[in-house]
């Protein structure tokens, strides 16, 4: 089991991946043979958050929620 990270670490984390590419934005034409990596890096952050009981799909709305859409629900 994995340690809960302090608040301002897992800020950071979602500051940082709210500026991440989003998976499926991230192919071999972009990214070069690196593409795999990326795609590690994505997935690797996304675990973190969500075993910190964050919604990965929710962290770009609570980072910029000035110009992020509303919800539809």
């Amino acid at each position: 089991m994995t340690d809960k990270l302090n608040d301002e670490a897992l800020m950071a984390l979602k500051i940082a991946f709210s500026y991440m590419p989003k998976a499926i934005e991230v192919n071999k034409y972009e990214y070069g043979e690196r593409f795999k990596i990326v795609l590690q890096h994505i997935e690797t952050v996304r675990e973190e958050l969500l075993a910190n009981d964050v919604d990965p799909e929710e962290v770009y709305g609570e980072i910029n929620s000035d110009i992020a859409p509303n919800s539809s629900y």
